[in-house]
């Protein structure tokens, strides 16, 4: 495979952004918990539920955890798409990829074609209703 080939170049950024991402969710979920144990400390104070609430500094607990699922399942499908775009790139069977993921082939014929929709997009051209 030559080094100009774009595909694993792809696959390697969204590796980097999954792992700059993982960083960051790691920060926000350190303060996260953080702040969840000042909620608890206030509970064992006999602090209400509502005035624990209605004072909490945004973001509040659970948006942050929220954020972090989200940004997290962003990226990590981003490089689950990218990666299996890859390993076919590389002339791996779409069931060799499936029984490396722990998927059915199915399930990589429609990431692959996600990737391929996101890259449409990505390009300015119009992606093509099934």
């Amino acid at each position: 495979m030559s080094a100009s080939t774009p595909t694993p170049e792809a696959a390697t950024r969204a590796l980097t952004d999954l792992v700059t991402t993982i960083d960051d969710c790691l920060g926000r979920l350190t303060h996260a918990r953080d702040r969840a144990q000042e909620l608890l400390k206030a509970r064992a104070d006999g602090v209400s539920w509502l005035d624990i609430v209605t004072t909490e500094d945004r973001p509040l607990v659970v948006e942050s955890v929220s954020a972090v699922l989200s940004n997290l399942s962003r990226a990590g499908s981003t490089f689950r798409r990218e990666q299996a775009h890859a390993l076919q790139s590389e002339q791996v069977s779409i069931n060799r990829i499936a029984a490396l993921f722990g998927v059915t082939r199915q399930r990589i014929s429609a990431l692959l074609r996600e990737r391929a929709a996101v890259s449409d997009l990505d390009a300015g051209e119009p992606a093509l209703a099934d």
